[in-house]
């Protein structure tokens, strides 16, 4: 039976991984920070499934402690500080965790077993003022955000690990990928949120920021695969992993809000609300996937349309409970 370690298993894409990992045969080990009360909402249901060990990419030694306990053949490395709004209020911090965390986990892996192998979620954000459409694996970075700079350092000290140690170390540069799962605080999860409780009355107004932006969504269900195909491979190698169309915020909110009925959406949301624009804005981020077609024969399944309709589904189910 393979083992793997999942840091981040609480967040979206650990949960959705961790449920393919069990599907696939594996024993699944997730680390979480100790905290007065552990958020496991996304894995409440394949709780008694995984095996859980206390951890945080600020220290190194509950990591290396982590990866002793488990002895896995793979580390998928998810945790971090991922909202880009909160890296401008707290950049050393992002820095902290999205960053020089990498390197603790790496560090781990180095000292207990150089053999596992690692996957690195590096980011679309990374490439932040794009210098060329669409963006592929050696597009030059130009980050837009304390959180992209900091994925830079991450992806840039995973290639260093990988030539200077000849370690299995890899990263997947994923565009923006949703689910009901996402947290609250992302845009599209807002969105498909505050839809759901305006179509039953509960709220009134939807606050956004720049609603231009384009972004290649896709379904964070779907991109779990990819990252464990990159772990499949002879040769150790980084990734772009989208679905090779973009969407603006206004498209996201205009399908939102005509799933449930509404046309008159410009009614329900302010825009360029000052509190929620970001000091530097990436504008247009499209992925050119070819490599991860032709080398991991991976598509992605879900549609933008799906994906919207999906998630605001989700969370009339959710507020119809409540």
């Amino acid at each position: 039976m393979k083992k793997a370690l999942i840091t981040g298993i609480t967040g979206q894409d650990g949960s959705y991984l961790a449920e393919f990992l069990l599907n696939k045969g594996y024993k699944v080990y997730g680390t979480v920070r100790r905290l007065s009360t552990p958020n496991i909402e996304n894995i409440r249901h394949i709780q008694d499934k995984v095996e859980l060990l206390s951890a945080d990419l600020l220290d190194q030694t509950s990591l290396t402690e982590a990866v002793e306990s488990a002895q896995p053949d793979e580390v998928y490395n998810l945790a971090a500080q991922s909202f880009v709004k909160t890296s401008f209020d707290q950049p050393v911090l992002t820095g902290e965790f999205t960053g020089i965390g990498v390197t603790r986990v790496l560090e781990a892996l180095r000292n207990v077993n150089p053999k596992i192998k690692l996957y690195q979620a590096s980011s679309s954000e990374m490439f932040g003022k794009v210098t060329e459409t669409p963006q592929r694996e050696t597009t030059r970075f130009h980050p837009r955000s304390p959180y992209g700079v900091a994925k830079v350092y991450g992806h840039y000290i995973t290639l260093n690990y990988r030539e200077s140690y000849n370690m299995f170390a890899c990263s997947g540069i994923l565009f923006n990928h949703e689910s009901p799962r996402r947290g609250i605080e992302f845009v599209t999860r807002k969105i498909t949120n505050a839809v759901a409780r305006i179509k039953l009355g509960k709220q009134k107004k939807l606050e956004l920021g720049d609603m231009h932006p384009k972004r290649d969504w896709g379904f964070a269900g779907d991109y779990v695969e990819a990252m464990w195909l990159i772990l499949q491979q002879d040769k150790a190698d980084d990734y772009v992993i989208g679905t090779g169309e973009n969407h603006s915020v206004k498209e996201f909110v205009e399908l939102a809000f005509a799933h449930v009925g509404i046309k008159n959406w410009e009614d329900y949301v302010i825009s360029n609300s000052p509190r929620h624009m970001r000091p530097a804005e990436v504008d247009y981020l499209i992925a050119d996937c070819s490599k991860a077609k032709k080398s991991l024969k991976w598509e992605p399944k879900t549609s933008f349309k799906e994906l919207v309709t999906m998630m605001v589904d989700s969370d009339l189910e959710r507020e119809e409970k409540q």
